[in-house]
């Protein structure tokens, strides 16, 4: 990919790599030590891998793959770290935090606006769990398309970034909405990666439902027409009280 942002000397080279020098010896023998002594028990809890899309609320014709690895804490609450791929070299891009309706319907109306639906990015077949049988997945699957989803995406390497650069941005969840529906190339694509037909992975989920009332809140810029973005403004420090 081309070079094709840049702040301060950090647009991204053809290959996309951050600036810096190559791993030495004593990091790779320290990595390596880590990872025998260590227990990196959070990361040990990822348990799934989905791969779906994703939309930028800014900018809806900007729109990436996105790499899931998900921790489920409870029945109703997940944690993903966001990658841009599944190779060894993917790069963690963001965040996201999923609930399920239940926790959703509980939440200020000033905070559900940050948050998007998964139903019709189920049931459309293009949310997926790589090289795992579609018929083991599906009680999984039937329970995610009633969850809302908010992702931060921290990282925006689709225009080149070499670094992570500037606040993050909300992502929206790919609908059927024209102004939201995946491009083609990118669903074909993913397509021939994983030898998939999403055509065929969509009548095989025309029986899962999402929530019985999808929250008009949920997927704000659908009834809004507006996105929602963090801003980086000055502001002035809390002053420490020091009690004697």
């Amino acid at each position: 990919m081309a070079s094709t942002h840049t702040t301060d000397g950090a647009s991204a080279d053809k290959n996309g790599v951050p600036p810096g020098k190559p791993m030495s010896l004593g990091t790779h023998v320290l990595d390596k030590g880590a990872q025998m002594l260590q227990s990196l028990k959070p990361i040990k809890q990822m348990s799934q891998h989905a791969c779906t899309f994703a939309v930028y609320g800014q900018d809806m014709s900007r729109q990436i793959e996105t790499h899931h690895y998900m921790t489920r804490i409870n029945q109703d609450f997940l944690q993903c770290a966001v990658y841009d791929s599944d190779d060894t070299s993917g790069r963690l891009i963001g965040i996201e935090y999923i609930v399920s309706d239940r926790v959703f319907d509980t939440l200020p109306p000033d905070e559900q606006k940050l948050w998007h639906s998964h139903a019709y990015e189920i049931q459309s077949g293009l949310f997926v769990h790589p090289r795992f049988p579609e018929a083991v997945v599906k009680p999984e699957l039937e329970n995610l398309a009633k969850t809302y989803g908010k992702f931060w995406c921290t990282w925006q390497t689709d225009r080149g970034d070499k670094l992570p650069i500037g606040p993050p941005s909300l992502m929206m969840s790919p609908q059927e909405d024209i102004q939201c529906m995946v491009k083609p190339e990118l669903v074909k694509k993913r397509e021939d990666k994983y030898n998939i037909s999403t055509a065929a992975i969509r009548g095989s989920r025309t029986d899962i439902m999402g929530p019985g009332r999808l929250n008009a809140m949920a997927d704000y810029w659908r009834e809004h027409k507006k996105c929602l973005a963090v801003e980086v403004e000055s502001t002035e420090k809390k002053k420490i009280t020091i009690f004697p």
